[in-house]
């Protein structure tokens, strides 16, 4: 992942992996906007919530969206999702609809594709030739419901010609989880899987039943069990770094990030 980036008075991360030159990847973090744009929202959304189911000044949320618009220099309006911790896949289409799904997918130039996490695992994709792009929100639900696969699934391209990158989530030190989310993802998988997958749980020896669990090791094994092999990212955690992500489990009422992925428009 490389740095912050102050570009046009717009903080945010720039996806580190080797995409074709077309496809833009990018997160946006809790960082301070410039002097020059004026933010009225107040903790705990400061100081770039671009989520409009939080509670957050509306008025605040679409000017943070409009600079967000206008910093990517797109025409298309972004495609957003009502997320419910699913697995459906949505088709991007610029026609202002927000649909219910987990994951969306394009091969259309300037339209891009957002997701909003706050600690659930944003997971971008591409194909090698640079035609396809996608996005999903991975959550732990998501992930044992098959978001990802769902997602791979979607591309016209074979799975061994796709790439994904994992931007910011909650880290294995602070995503704890009861044992009966353990027992969801060794359900019904066989005895090599079954010890993969245990390795992403360390028991948490002051509470019995619980464990942490790691998002980025289970979200790499069910991309390697369908295919993909070029995986990149990883390893930021959100609760951890509050200067410059939102984090639900730190905060409870807290604004989101967007990340967000297009194909450029030359």
């Amino acid at each position: 992942m490389k740095s912050v980036v102050n570009h046009s008075d717009f903080p945010h991360l720039v996806a580190d992996w080797p995409a074709p030159s077309g496809v833009k990847a990018i997160v946006t973090t809790r960082a301070l906007p410039a002097q020059s744009v004026t933010d009225d929202s107040h903790s705990p959304y400061s100081f770039f919530n671009i989520a409009d189911h939080v509670g957050d000044c509306e008025q605040q949320i679409e000017q943070n969206r409009q600079t967000l618009q206008d910093v990517l220099k797109l025409d298309k309006p972004i495609q957003w999702l009502q997320q419910v911790h699913g697995c459906d896949v949505y088709d991007a289409r610029a026609d202002g609809h927000k649909p219910q799904a987990d994951a969306i997918y394009t091969s259309e130039p300037g339209l891009a594709c957002a997701v909003m996490t706050a600690d659930c695992l944003p997971v971008f994709f591409c194909d090698q030739s640079g035609k396809e792009i996608a996005v999903a929100h991975a959550g732990w639900r998501g992930l044992a419901d098959g978001v990802l696969e769902a997602t791979v699934a979607r591309f016209s391209a074979g799975s061994s010609q796709l790439m994904a990158w994992f931007g910011p989530a909650i880290g294995l030190q602070q995503f704890e989880v009861g044992g009966e989310v353990r027992d969801i993802f060794l359900t019904g998988v066989d005895e090599i899987q079954q010890k993969n997958i245990a390795s992403a749980f360390v028991e948490n020896s002051l509470r019995g039943g619980y464990y942490y669990a790691d998002i980025y090791s289970l979200a790499r094994q069910r991309l390697q069990q369908v295919g993909v092999e070029k995986i990149y990212g990883g390893g930021m955690c959100t609760y951890s770094d509050v200067q410059r992500f939102y984090s639900y489990r730190r905060d409870g009422v807290t604004g989101r990030m967007a990340s967000i992925i297009y194909l450029a428009d030359n």
